[in-house]
């Protein structure tokens, strides 16, 4: 009973090899390319910066957890990962990992301009203000967007109507490499 199974099975794969596609694949067919093996990875940093860039929380999470295994928990690591959360709208992960990255990284001022950005969108206006202050000192004023995050907190903590009566949304915009800007969604 077995032998015919096994014969059948023979002549079917056969059968397979002789059809007009054969074992090959076809030449008017598009298949992914194989993998190099003494090709180079990318970088998980580097994916995940693309993925924020393309709006791709979730995925530059994952990106950033394993440049983390990668690297370790650098203060750039860190500073991916809290950046991620806070597009998820993880308040609370994004700002513990955006203070652990200004306290290895004290004199990176991207990093404190993004604390300052989950400061704001958590409500602590008045800690966001001295955090955007100090970001736009180590950064000399040279950015546009520290600047103009330090003039919303301002804005806010000196006009307390204006956080009270007007519950306006924002919506984070990448400048620059890895830096976040506060702007309204119009």
């Amino acid at each position: 009973m077995r032998l015919p199974l096994v014969g059948a099975a023979l002549l079917t794969s056969l059968l397979a090899a002789c059809s007009a596609g054969g074992l090959g694949a076809p030449g008017d067919r598009v298949f992914a390319p194989g993998l190099d093996p003494r090709g180079q990875s990318v970088s998980g940093l580097e994916v995940g910066h693309r993925l924020m860039d393309a709006g791709e929380y979730d995925l530059a999470l994952d990106a950033f957890t394993r440049a983390a295994g990668e690297e370790g928990m650098t203060g750039e690591v860190a500073v991916g990962l809290g950046s991620a959360n806070l597009g998820l709208g993880r308040l609370n992960q994004a700002e513990q990992l955006l203070r652990l990255a200004v306290r290895q990284e004290p004199d990176w001022p991207e990093a404190w301009n993004n604390l300052g950005v989950v400061l704001i969108e958590r409500g602590k206006v008045a800690e966001a203000a001295q955090v955007f202050r100090k970001a736009y000192a180590l950064d000399n004023g040279e950015s546009d967007s520290i600047r103009d995050n330090l003039r919303l907190a301002l804005a806010k903590l000196d006009n307390s109507d204006y956080a009270l009566g007007s519950e306006e949304e924002f919506r984070l915009v990448r400048r620059g490499s890895g830096i976040y800007q506060i702007r309204p969604n119009r």
